[in-house]
């Protein structure tokens, strides 16, 4: 499941040594995982931080503890530690962090979920909005509410045809359209107010929002 390298468990060994703690170990969690935003969190622990589901470790001289809902996604994670003349560098790679790309088996709410927190909200997050997914319709309609500077922008229509619906109706085979439920008028801090949108041209399919 965790490859850590000799060096890594040697470097681990050392550290934890110094510190001459009982108990004291090493706990790898996943921060965000599934989204873009997933990254890796390493710590030391002593027993009484654990919270008492973590999978155990062992390695040459401590315990490496993993944070049990953080298993699926730091599954074939690799620790390695290269020592260098200015100091040592721990490198860590876990390909399964941001989770896997759904397979033609999945839900089509697996497909568009994944399709939006991945490919659309990144975009959209430049300018401090997002979409979540509302319901999709017996016959492929994907229904979404935009927040943050997308609720009440006045280009929010343009983004969501030139640039949401292409990007699903390109990438989630049985999505058929895509329609926005949201409440424009209740957007208190749009990145575009509907007055100063009138007269902008848009050149990029999610640059409104």
């Amino acid at each position: 499941m965790i490859q850590i390298s000799e060096s890594a468990q040697a470097h681990f060994r050392k550290l934890i040594e110094r510190e001459a703690l009982p108990g004291l170990g090493v706990r790898l969690a996943a921060n965000d995982p599934g989204t873009p935003r997933a990254d890796v969190r390493l710590e030391f622990a002593e027993p009484s931080d654990l919270q008492g589901d973590e999978w155990a470790i062992d390695c040459a001289g401590f315990t490496l503890w993993l944070d049990a809902p953080s298993v699926p996604f730091l599954d074939g994670a690799e620790i390695d530690y290269e020592a260098k003349a200015t100091g040592g560098q721990l490198q860590i790679r876990a390909p399964k962090i941001k989770g896997q790309v759904p397979g033609a088996e999945a839900s089509l709410v697996e497909r568009v979920r994944w399709t939006i927190e991945h490919e659309i909200n990144p975009q959209l997050a430049q300018h401090g909005g997002n979409v979540s997914l509302q319901e999709i319709t017996a016959d492929g309609v994907v229904v979404l509410s935009f927040g943050g500077g997308c609720h009440g922008c006045g280009m929010a229509d343009v983004t969501l045809k030139q640039g949401i619906q292409k990007t699903l109706l390109e990438k989630v085979p049985g999505v058929t359209a895509v329609r926005d439920a949201t409440d424009h008028a209740s957007g208190d801090a749009p990145y575009m107010t509907r007055d100063s949108a009138a007269g902008e041209a848009n050149t990029s399919p999610y640059a409104a929002d």
